[in-house]
């Protein structure tokens, strides 16, 4: 019996102690617990910005700074490593130069002050050839999840998407894609390994890596780019055939229940709209267009039933009858939209985008031939000033005034005489609603007309602070 007591003295004893210690532990934790930091947080300036130009097709790079006070560097190099191809330091410059097919992809770090809004962007114009025809694209900047509305094998002769790392460490991506008849469910394009400062161009459809021979029939594809590991910058290009057109995509903004796709242009050929329902359910998408003569939902297409995991187009030619526009698309579910456009000898698309203000004013870096902006205010009346720069100089302001629930184009004027190239600023000015724009560069007429349109996003002047607190979701902006 004395054994038992003991035994179980010891025991309780132990519990005793197991109890203090977790209290102890309790109490640890009730005055070193985290404090959690304030949602309102504050804006900090951009002080730092990487983008990758793909390069390698050759075409005109294209660099814009932004006018405001402060200093700093931005240089542009090979990927791969080497000596600068363009440095700047000081803020409100321009940049460009033609560069070789083959050559090596770009990346631009900018540090600083002249990081705020700064853009850069690629343009290949070629006047005949098997890829005769106008493409831009802007420089991507590297992130983990990057979406993008694309043509599929069955409707282009070629879809390369480039991979580019500009860190130190490997990175690990996963492909995954949407068609018009489902997800396309298949264990290849997994765990493909971009090496540090390298591109990796990974063809869609033609190997394992590009999802294989499953995507062979899409007409239509939503490609997702994500990685496991490390970040990249991704940029497509698609070559729909021999002398019918050469386009850069743009890259899509994440999946939203409300979207606004501006900048489908006018003139001859067909419009589509393209509606890709990434999510397990069915979505129902009202549909809007909106024109120089106001808004209005098209005939027969007013509402639109989308199938989960599916991409669907929708023709838009009769609807528009040749006018630029916008599209705006209110759903139940998160979507993602573009558009594709033909034209002549070419092709273009676009997508969905976030407006401008005029705190956050969207830059067009590389603007030639016919260049015209599709501007379009959704929501309330709105003034634009739009303002071209060179290294020559700047040219008059010039005034757009839009009404709410309208779409407008503008045509640019370079600076200057001389054929070089020159951007654009274009800013609401205060008091204006939010303005959705794209850029369309134009050359040729008729069946020889070449174009491409590069829907214009916000330049990115500031990003999220939290509140510092004793927490460390303090340590990532937001």
């Amino acid at each position: 019996m004395d054994k038992v007591l003991r035994l179980l003295g010891m025991r309780y004893a132990t519990a005793a102690l197991m109890l203090v210690a977790v209290a102890a532990l309790y109490g640890a934790a009730t005055f070193s617990r985290p404090g959690g930091a304030s949602e309102k947080g504050r804006t900090a300036p951009v002080a730092h910005a990487v983008m990758v130009c793909p390069g390698h097709e050759g075409g005109r790079l294209a660099v814009q700074s932004l006018s405001q006070k402060g200093g700093g560097r931005v240089d542009m190099t090979p990927t791969r490593g080497g000596s600068p191809v363009a440095s700047m330091a000081t803020a409100g410059q321009s940049w460009e130069k033609d560069t070789k097919s083959g050559q090596d992809s770009y990346t631009l770090r900018a540090t600083g002050a002249i990081a705020a809004g700064l853009e850069a962007e690629q343009t290949t114009h070629r006047g005949g050839g098997p890829d005769r025809g106008l493409a831009g694209a802007r420089c991507a900047t590297p992130g983990t999840d990057l979406w993008f509305m694309s043509p599929g094998p069955d409707s282009a002769d070629d879809l390369d998407l480039y991979l580019t790392n500009v860190d130190g460490q490997r990175a690990s991506v996963n492909l995954s894609a949407l068609s018009g008849e489902g997800p396309l469910d298949t264990p290849e394009g997994q765990a493909i390994l971009v090496e540090p400062y390298t591109t990796r161009i990974v063809r869609i459809g033609d190997s394992a890596e590009g999802l294989g021979d499953i995507v062979q029939s899409a007409a239509a594809l939503t490609l997702r780019v994500q990685t496991t590991s490390g970040r990249v910058a991704a940029s497509v290009r698609a070559r729909i055939g021999k002398k019918k057109g050469i386009e850069w995509l743009p890259q899509s903004p994440r999946p939203a229940a409300s979207v606004v796709v501006p900048g489908v242009p006018g003139g001859d050929g067909q419009r589509r709209l393209l509606v890709s329902v990434p999510g397990e359910a069915d979505a129902r998408i009202k549909v809007q267009v909106i024109t120089p003569g106001g808004a209005f939902a098209p005939q027969g297409q007013d509402v639109l039933d989308a199938p989960a995991k599916t991409v669907t187009a929708v023709p838009l030619t009769g609807a528009l009858s040749g006018k630029a526009a916008a599209v705006r698309l209110v759903a139940d579910r998160p979507v993602i939209a573009g558009f594709a456009a033909t034209r002549g000898a070419d092709v273009a698309y676009g997508t969905a985008t976030a407006p401008l203000t005029a705190s956050a004013p969207g830059v067009a870096a590389d603007n030639r031939f016919d260049s015209s902006l599709i501007l379009t205010a959704p929501f309330g009346a709105a003034t634009v000033r739009i303002v071209t720069m060179n290294a020559a100089g700047k040219g008059a302001p010039q005034d757009v005034a839009i009404e709410a629930g309208r779409t407008v184009e503008a045509e640019l004027t370079a600076p200057g005489e001389g054929g070089t190239s020159y951007a654009a600023v274009i800013t609401p000015k205060p008091g204006s609603g939010p303005v959705y724009a794209s850029r369309v560069l134009g050359k040729g007429k008729g069946d020889d007309y070449l174009f491409t349109v590069l829907p214009i996003t916000p330049a990115p002047m500031t990003f999220h602070l939290p509140d510092t607190a004793d927490s460390q979701t303090a340590l990532t902006p937001g």
